[in-house]
Formats: C-alpha cells, sequence, structure tokens
C-alpha cells in the first residue's frame, strides 16, 4: 500500500502520515496475533521498523494510537461505502447504487480482513474509552446505506414504511458477516456468487410489498 503526500502538503508531512500508516498495519497485525493487551509499543515499533520514540511521538502512547487506528479504519471503510455510490447524473439508479455500495463493503472487508475483524470486535464493546468514537464513525459507514435507502423510499422503490436506519443497520451488518464467512469458511468462493446472493437478500429486506394477485 503506498502513500502519497497530499496535495499542497509538505514531504515532510508525506513522512508522517507513511510513517503513522506503518504502525497502524504493525498494530493490526499484532494485535490480531496476540490481542491488544499483550501488544507493546515496543513490538508494535519493531513491527513497523521504527523507533520506539516514534510511537510516542505520533500518538503519545498505545492507547492513543488505538483510537487514532480505529477512527482511521472505520472512516476508510466508510469512504470507501461513499465513493461506491454512483455519481450524480450517471444512469444508475438507487437499486444499481445499493448493490454497489454492499459489493464495496465485501471487497474491503475481504481485502482487509484484520482490519475489519478489529473493527467489528472493538465496535461492541462499552467498557473502553474509545467505543464512543468508533460508534460514531462507524455510524458513518452505516449512513452511507442508510441514504441510499432513503432516495429508494423516494423514488417508491422500497416500502413506504421501511425505517431506513434499522434496515441500514441490518444491511450493513450482514455485509460484514457474509464477508467474514466467505473469507473464513469458503475462501475459494467467487466473490459475484456471495455478492449476487445478498444483492437477493437486501432486495426482499427492501422490496415493496405486491398486492394479492386475483
Amino acid at each position: 500500500m503506498s502513500v502519497s503526500t497530499p496535495r499542497g502538503g509538505s514531504p515532510r508531512s508525506g513522512r508522517r502520515e507513511a510513517t503513522r500508516l506503518r504502525l497502524f498495519e504493525a498494530a493490526i497485525a499484532l494485535i490480531s496475533e496476540q490481542g491488544y493487551e499483550a501488544t507493546t509499543v515496543d513490538a508494535i515499533a519493531e513491527r513497523a521498523g521504527v523507533a520506539k520514540g516514534t510511537v510516542y511521538y505520533n500518538f503519545g502512547g498505545k492507547s492513543e494510537l488505538y483510537t487514532a487506528l480505529m477512527e482511521w479504519g472505520v472512516t476508510r471503510l466508510a469512504d470507501t461505502l461513499r465513493n461506491a455510490v454512483p455519481a450524480p447524473g450517471r444512469s444508475a439508479g438507487p437499486r444499481e447504487a445499493l448493490t454497489e455500495v454492499l459489493r464495496a463493503g465485501v471487497v474491503f472487508i475481504g481485502t482487509h480482513e484484520a482490519l475489519a475483524r478489529l473493527l467489528m470486535a472493538e465496535a461492541w464493546r462499552t467498557n473502553r474509552s474509545w467505543y464512543t468514537t468508533v460508534r460514531q464513525i462507524r455510524t458513518k459507514a452505516i449512513g452511507v446505506i442508510t441514504d441510499v435507502l432513503d432516495d429508494l423510499v423516494r423514488e417508491g422503490l422500497a416500502r413506504p414504511d421501511l425505517d431506513t436506519s434499522l434496515a441500514g443497520s441490518a444491511l450493513f451488518g450482514m455485509v460484514v458477516s457474509v464477508a467474514l464467512d466467505w473469507r473464513t469458511l469458503q475462501p475459494d468462493r467467487p466473490i459475484e456468487d456471495i455478492h449476487t446472493t445478498l444483492a437477493h437478500v437486501a432486495e426482499g429486506l427492501i422490496a415493496p410489498s405486491r398486492p394479492p394477485m386475483g
């Protein structure tokens, strides 16, 4: 994964972002392997190939690094989902937008499996100081799906009484569960199979009820 210097930014800021990314990746790997409590600043620095002081310079300590990692990871997921929504003016409608968002979620989790597992594990814990931040940013990811569902309701393509907030959470949870199940138990299965099944389940959840025949 490469990191470029932001437009208008200095080479120094670009190097710092690259360093932070290395520390994030090191922390993800170590915490996935041995858990948060067993992961030390020394180990993170060694895995990232930097001096121990670099961790304290960039974050202040392990807890602050982890808080920043959670924010970075969920924001990345939310941005991925948001970028999957077709741009205004394209012929794609809200149905296609929902399909693309669900697919993007599966691809993201399949590509960043360790990060996704870490995010989902932490998102449900209430005994850590960073829970509120994780929950708020995670809501942004669900919000992308909810916005698309709102469009479907407005265009009469979903039940008018659909609770789009709850349905968005349900679809988000489904994407996470299915993607992790795919990577763990069925890694050789084509992603198109996974995506098609998700699309069918989503359609059943949101489709407007049809009048009885006869």
